[in-house]
């Protein structure tokens, strides 16, 4: 087999290069993006400001700005007070989660992952826990599959509202901040009460969830879905009538259908621009398929579209959670598996065989059969994957994950393109992204 030279391609690579060319045509606005080194970058700031007109200035935005939402650099490139091209950099907050995980137990893997997107961590443990049990090869009760469900809502609605209450002090609505909070703490103390914490849960596990619903839980949650309605319709009232912050969202940030299926962007970003894409609803997971609910989607793919679209996700989540407590099945919360399950914890005081088994599983982990998988769900700001390749022992060979807050920084430098700086905040905020999953 001798190797080709680049003059002499294949034919597959020829076709592959034509689509990626034709791919990235429908970019009309490719020279957005700052294609400079940091070493460069900083040279140009170095350099003394002339008297000519045509002359641009660098700037760095972050990584320590309140508005950048986390440790996010971005390079800007203006002309006066508008943007011509960005940069985002990110790096400042590597934790090496992916390489972590491959040190631990497929156990305690949960521990792990939940610290990525830390505004919405029991999606981090549902999508691992997925991938462990598609290459096990069990299924769990329904029971599990529901509270599962129900919770990852419920963490949904938590994520909405944290940037319902971010989004409004960007942009000046700083009450916003303090009435987002206020309702986003019912749903962490309902978390409190069912796994213990009110962040970073290791709740969801492979086989199943780590405890069942506490006494009453129903009611506290038909309380929590009771209570938001009207404080929605309170922030309809704030902020989705009133001008002012029509005039800061209203054609700011403009994403085309075009550049969002380009660039490979998921979650409201990609359903602002008019695309019903929902993994809930088109590779349904968990029992999604048994529940009734609309995906929204925008027209313009400005900010308000992806402001609008979170704000009324929050009520199609309160509907799947209404459809969990009246459908919710009785039974067991987790696989009876002997392999991956540890014993109950009364057994362990009872049966010295109970606590042997707990010992050797906590230690030594449990093996999965050799393969690889990848799994996604829809987390609040898109697709979020998990890779996994199994060598048959009981930690990962290779783990790898899609977020989607690192996809979907990418399209910001043509979100920001020929904006006001000003501008820049409310594209960084309708993004919502997390630095956390962005460098795990």
């Amino acid at each position: 087999m001798s190797l080709q030279t680049p003059e002499k391609q294949s034919p597959n690579t020829q076709q592959i290069e034509n689509a990626l060319t034709q791919q990235l045509d429908l970019l009309p606005r490719r020279d957005a993006v700052l294609r400079m080194s940091e070493v460069r970058a900083a040279e140009v700031a170095d350099q003394p400001v002339s008297d000519d007109d045509d002359q641009t200035m660098m700037m760095n935005m972050g990584p320590a700005h309140p508005s950048t939402h986390g440790v996010l650099r971005l390079m800007l490139e203006l002309d006066g007070e508008t943007v011509v091209r960005s940069k985002p950099v990110v790096g400042y907050l590597h934790t090496g989660m992916e390489k972590t995980a491959e040190t631990l137990t497929y156990l305690q893997g949960p521990t792990n992952v939940t610290r990525m997107d830390y505004a919405s961590p029991l999606f981090n443990e549902l999508v691992f826990s997925l991938a462990v049990e598609d290459l096990i090869g069990i299924e769990i009760p329904p029971r599990a599959v529901w509270i599962r469900m129900m919770m990852t809502e419920l963490n949904r609605i938590a994520s909405h509202l944290l940037f319902m209450a971010t989004n409004g002090m960007d942009l000046g609505a700083v009450s916003m901040m303090i009435y987002g909070w206020r309702e986003r703490e019912q749903v962490l103390r309902f978390f409190q009460k069912v796994t213990g914490l009110r962040m970073n849960h290791n709740y969801i596990r492979p086989g199943g969830v780590a405890a069942d619903l506490p006494d009453g839980w129903e009611q506290d949650v038909i309380d929590l879905l009771d209570m938001l309605p009207p404080r929605l319709e309170e922030y309809d009232i704030l902020m989705t009538g009133q001008p002012i912050w029509r005039d800061r969202l209203q054609g700011v940030g403009v994403l085309t259908q075009a550049e969002a299926q380009a660039l490979s962007t998921t979650g409201p970003l990609l359903r602002s621009t008019g695309i019903s894409w929902d993994l809930r609803k088109d590779m349904p997971y968990l029992a999604y398929d048994d529940v009734d609910f609309d995906v929204i989607v925008g027209s313009y793919g400005d900010s308000f579209d992806r402001y609008a679209i979170r704000l009324n996700e929050i009520r199609e989540s309160m509907r799947i959670v209404r459809q969990c407590v009246e459908k919710m099945p009785v039974g067991d919360y987790k696989a009876q598996d002997k392999k991956v399950t540890p014993p109950p914890r009364t057994r362990i005081d009872e049966s010295m065989e109970a606590l042997i088994h707990h010992f050797k599983i906590f230690t030594e982990g449990y093996k999965v059969p050799e393969g690889e998988t990848y799994i996604g769900i829809e987390s609040p700001r898109g697709e979020l994957g998990c890779y996994i390749v199994s060598d048959g022992s009981a930690k990962p060979y290779r783990m790898h994950i899609r977020g989607p807050s690192f996809v979907n920084l990418q399209v910001m430098p043509h979100m920001m393109a020929n904006g006001l700086i000003a501008d820049a905040v409310v594209v960084i905020s309708s993004v919502d992204p997390v630095l956390g999953e962005v460098d795990r």
